[in-house]
C-alpha cells in the first residue's frame, strides 16, 4: 500500500530531479549557442531561442517551489497529498505543452525551408498546436479534477496531447533524415558532418517521441501519479532538442580560416584522384622586346576533366603525363 506521498509526489520529485539535471544541460546549451551563433543567426531565432529558455526557466522554478509546498510545508497533511490544489502544479502541463508546440512549429519552418512542402509543413502545424492547446487544456482540468487518482477522467485530452506530439516528432524527424541523406555530397569531410547531423536528428526526435508514447502509456495504464515522472522533464526535453539542433549546425560550415583551406583541398585531392590523371601541357610563346634580350616564357596548362584550369608560369620546358 502506498503512503499519501508516494502516490504522486514520489514519481513527480524524480520528475523534478531530473528537470533539474536536464535544465542544467540546457544552460550549457544555450551558453554555447550564444557565444557561436550571437553574430550569424537572424534576429527572430535568437528572439525564439530567448523566449524558449524563459519559459524552460519559469517551468523549473514552478515545480521547485510545487514540491517544496507539496512535501515540505504540507508533508503531514495527507488530504493535500492527494490531490492538485496550487495553480503551480497546473502551470506544469501548461508550459509543456507550450514549449512542445512551439518547438515543433519552429521545425516546421524549418521543413518548409528544406523541403518546401506545404502538406508537411500543414501537419506539423496541426499536431503542433494541438499540443500546445491540449497542454494548456490539462492544466484547466488539473484544477477541476484535483485528485491525482482520478486524472483518467479526463483522459481524452492527454490522448490528444501526447499522440499529437508523437507524431509530429516522428513526422519532423523522418522527413529532416531524409533530406539529409539525399543531399550528401560524395565529400568525405562534409558527409562525415552531415551523418554526425543525421544522427542528432535521430536521437533527439526519437527521444522526445518515445518519452511522449511512455508517459501517455503510463497515464493510461496506471491509475497512480507515477505518469507524472516522465511528464515534468517532457518540456526540458524539446528545449534540448531545439538548442542541440541549431548548435549541431557547424558541421555544415567552414568557421576557421585554415579549416577551411584544408578541407577544401583535401575534397579536390580526394575528386582528382578519382578523376584518373592530370594532363599538364606545354606551350612555347616567344616574346621580343627592343630594349632586352628575347625570352622564352612557358605556360602550364593543368586540366582535370575541363571543370577547371590553373595557369603557372614556370622557367622550365616540360612535356610529360604526370598522374596525381
Amino acid at each position: 500500500m502506498l503512503g499519501p506521498a508516494e502516490v504522486a509526489h514520489g514519481p513527480f520529485l524524480i520528475g523534478t530531479f531530473i528537470n533539474i539535471l536536464l535544465y542544467g544541460i540546457s544552460i550549457t546549451q544555450v551558453y554555447l549557442y550564444w557565444n557561436r551563433y550571437q553574430a550569424k543567426d537572424r534576429w527572430f531565432i535568437k528572439a525564439f531561442v530567448t523566449l524558449i529558455f524563459t519559459a524552460d526557466t519559469v517551468q523549473t522554478i514552478f515545480v521547485m517551489m510545487y514540491s517544496y509546498i507539496s512535501l515540505v510545508k504540507h508533508f503531514d497533511d495527507v488530504e493535500y497529498l492527494a490531490t492538485a490544489r496550487t495553480w503551480l502544479f497546473s502551470a506544469e502541463p501548461a508550459l509543456a505543452g507550450i514549449i512542445g508546440g512551439m518547438v515543433q512549429a519552429f521545425y516546421a519552418w524549418r521543413v518548409k525551408v528544406l523541403t518546401g512542402s506545404w502538406i508537411l509543413v500543414a501537419i506539423i502545424l496541426v499536431c503542433s498546436a494541438a499540443c500546445f492547446l491540449m497542454g494548456i487544456a490539462t492544466a484547466i482540468a488539473c484544477n477541476i479534477v484535483k485528485a491525482f487518482v482520478e486524472f483518467q477522467k479526463f483522459q481524452v485530452i492527454v490522448i490528444i496531447w501526447l499522440v499529437s506530439a508523437t507524431v509530429a516528432d516522428i513526422i519532423i524527424t523522418a522527413t529532416l533524415v531524409t533530406h539529409l541523406r539525399r543531399h550528401r555530397t560524395g565529400f568525405k569531410n562534409t558527409d562525415s558532418h552531415v551523418d554526425r547531423i543525421i544522427r542528432m536528428s535521430i536521437q533527439t526526435g526519437l527521444l522526445t517521441s518515445v518519452w511522449a508514447l511512455v508517459d501517455l502509456l503510463v497515464f493510461l495504464l496506471d491509475p497512480t501519479g507515477l505518469h507524472l515522472l516522465f511528464n515534468n522533464p517532457l518540456a526540458k526535453l524539446y528545449t534540448n532538442s531545439l538548442l542541440s539542433s541549431l548548435n549541431s549546425r557547424g558541421g555544415w560550415k567552414f568557421e576557421d580560416t585554415n579549416g577551411t583551406q584544408d578541407r577544401i583541398q583535401t575534397s579536390r585531392m580526394d575528386r582528382d584522384r578519382s578523376r584518373g590523371p592530370v594532363i599538364i601541357h606545354v606551350e612555347e610563346h616567344e616574346m621580343t622586346r627592343t630594349d632586352r634580350p628575347s625570352k622564352t616564357e612557358d605556360t602550364i596548362t593543368l586540366q582535370d576533366g575541363g571543370e577547371h584550369n590553373w595557369h603557372i608560369d614556370t622557367k622550365e620546358r616540360q612535356a610529360d603525363t604526370f598522374a596525381v
